[in-house]
């Protein structure tokens, strides 16, 4: 079987000079018999997408905290956007596509349920025992410790890297950074447009300018502005215009959608549950799963009840809560 060298040899004939190709990947953590058929990075996108983790993105909080409206976005959905369209991007600009949709994959793994207002209330409550929560380096956590998966280190780099200010080393990184920007920036809009919070007519009219004034237009705008702007560059960047005019529009995001909004008017609750929850189980260790306990057995207490909280989905922690801090009723 030659599948995977004629792949890797296909790599090095096609793809730009400044791709990171498979088979000069920086290797895993424990090395492993190569596969026959698939790439590094190819092994490594199947092992995300086959994970626990990945499938509890279905039940957590893009914007909108427990969505009962079957269109509103959730972190899984977000996750596939952002794939695609880093995909998009790689493959014109002749970069490893399977490496950049690893990364987009695992990108989101350690999110908390209820968005970053679960970020933040973990990050405030393992503050109190000098720690921090960043749910990039949580996503690290995921597929290093709490599953592990034994990822490649570009993979594992393109993850903690997607957010923050440091741009992560390889291409296909810069690439899944900024997509997810594109990403979340349009589906957002859009939601809070479903949800009645704003309306088409209140996005500012000098971004609208430059970007468009539909969903799929401001995606191509943005996307095709990447692809010219980087073309045969070691560099992934957009024009300034367009630049200006999408962080111009993210930031009214966060004025009109994300702070102090209807959409946000539950997020104090939700940060409640989940710091209520951090304290039970760290109060009551023997409530934590046997093999979570054994994973980090060399972890602090704080950090092992952090992280499973912050593994829950939405409904599974409101579930969790009702069963430890809700009476019951009495029952004949």
């Amino acid at each position: 079987m030659q599948i995977r060298l004629t792949t890797e040899q296909l790599e090095k004939d096609v793809l730009s000079p400044y791709a990171a190709l498979s088979s000069e990947s920086k290797g895993r953590a424990v090395s492993e018999e190569p596969c026959p058929v698939r790439t590094v990075y190819q092994r490594d996108r199947d092992r995300i997408i086959h994970s626990k983790g990945f499938r509890r993105l279905k039940q957590k909080t893009q914007v909108f905290i427990s969505p009962t409206g079957d269109h509103y976005r959730t972190r899984l959905t977000h996750t596939l956007e952002v794939a695609q369209i880093a995909r998009t991007i790689a493959k014109a600009l002749r970069l490893n596509e399977d490496l950049t949709e690893a990364i987009a994959l695992g990108h989101d793994l350690g999110h908390t349920p209820f968005g970053h207002a679960g970020e933040e209330a973990l990050n405030e409550s393992l503050g109190e025992h000098g720690m921090v929560f960043r749910h990039n380096e949580q996503s690290l956590r995921v597929v290093d410790i709490l599953e592990p998966m034994n990822l490649t280190w570009e993979v594992r780099e393109g993850i903690v890297g997607h957010t923050g200010e440091k741009d992560p080393e390889t291409l296909e990184g810069c690439i899944v950074k900024i997509a997810d920007r594109i990403a979340y920036i349009n589906h957002d809009i859009d939601d809070a447009i479903r949800s009645g919070i704003i309306r088409g007519e209140d996005i500012p009219g000098d971004c609208i300018r430059v970007l468009g004034n539909r969903h799929n237009e401001r995606i191509n705008t943005m996307v095709m502005d990447m692809i010219k702007t980087s073309w045969d560059s070691p560099k992934i960047r957009m024009s300034a215009e367009v630049w200006e005019a999408m962080n111009k529009l993210r930031q009214w995001l966060f004025d009109h959608v994300y702070i102090g909004s209807e959409a946000k008017r539950e997020e104090e609750k939700a940060k409640k549950v989940l710091q209520n929850l951090f304290m039970f189980y760290l109060q009551n260790p023997d409530r934590l799963p046997g093999d979570l306990v054994e994973k980090e057995s060399e972890s602090p207490a704080a950090r092992i009840a952090c992280d499973y909280v912050a593994g829950m989905t939405d409904r599974y922690a409101l579930q969790v809560y009702k069963e430890n801090f809700l009476p019951r009723p009495w029952l004949d």
